[in-house]
């Protein structure tokens, strides 16, 4: 045997006997492990699992009654329940209110009787009107008189209060004016009578408009001229003639109105749409029995 060869089988004998060497320890280590018991150790006891690990999850058949926890059942109660109907012992729900039950006729009366609500004013019957042609004598007269001829300023509103007295039964009036129109309209005021004198009131207006020199054409304040002014702030105060621009330059404008109960005649005179011009006024306010 050559020296090479006698090398090659020792090396091969050394690493069979390490083989053999490892396959007896880990023979050894797993009859230890296998003489080891649950028991062997303290503080550890051994406990058999359920066979069946399914029934240990909660039902979830809906057609069975499912029973919360106390407090669950807590949180439950304090949930909102706000707008929600809750059911009667029955198991029912109480029954809304049918429309037009005593309930929603309660509403409607309080409702309509709220306070500050305009009420319906009486009807009003219409005036009776009429043009003459006697501008000069009409003129002439009122000349004499105290207080009858006024100038109605550009923009001006000239009312006249006239009260209602027992001793009549109709209010009469007459107006001509020097050049040029103006506005016109009569309105009763049904508050009640506080004073028995005839008196004058002068407002401005708020929104002046320019006017054509010639025509004198343009709004009026409140309302429309053209159209008739129906504008009215107080709310006891009716309708009877919608302010128009009369010809009184033209023509002696006159009228009257009956009584309709205890209260104020408001004459307007408006020459609130005019914004470069001044009305001389010639009028007479009367009564009639």
């Amino acid at each position: 045997m050559s020296l090479l060869q006698a090398v090659s089988v020792g090396g091969c004998k050394a690493s069979l006997d390490m083989t053999m060497e490892k396959l007896e320890a880990t023979s050894e280590l797993q009859s230890r492990l296998s003489s080891l018991s649950v028991s062997s150790f303290s503080g550890i006891a051994s406990k058999n699992c359920n066979s069946n690990p399914l029934d240990r999850l909660q039902s979830t058949d809906l057609s069975r009654t499912v029973v919360y926890p106390d407090n669950q059942t807590k949180m439950d109660d304090n949930s909102n329940t706000k707008g929600l109907q809750q059911p009667t012992e029955d198991g029912e729900a109480p029954s809304e209110p049918a429309a037009g039950s005593d309930t929603q006729e309660s509403n409607t009366n309080e409702k309509s009787s709220l306070p500050g609500e305009r009420k319906a004013l009486p009807p009003l019957a219409p005036a009776s009107t009429w043009t003459s042609l006697s501008l000069k004598e009409l003129k002439a007269k009122l000349r004499q008189e105290k207080d009858s001829v006024v100038t109605v300023y550009r923009g001006d509103i000239m009312t006249v209060h006239v009260p209602t007295v027992p001793d009549a039964k109709r209010v009469c009036w007459e107006f001509a004016t020097d050049g040029y129109d103006i506005g016109f309209g009569v309105y009763f005021d049904w508050s009640p009578v506080t004073s028995r004198a005839i008196t004058v009131h002068i407002s401005e207006s708020s929104d002046d408009e320019d006017e054509d020199d010639e025509l004198e054409a343009g709004p009026v304040v409140p309302g429309d001229v053209e159209k008739g002014s129906k504008t009215v702030a107080n709310s006891n105060l009716g309708e009877i003639l919608p302010v128009y621009r009369q010809d009184s330059h033209l023509a002696v404008q006159g009228g009257s109105h009956d009584f309709p109960g205890e209260g104020t005649y408001h004459l307007k005179f408006d020459n609130s749409y005019s914004l470069w011009r001044n009305k001389t006024l010639y009028y007479r306010v009367y009564y009639s029995a």
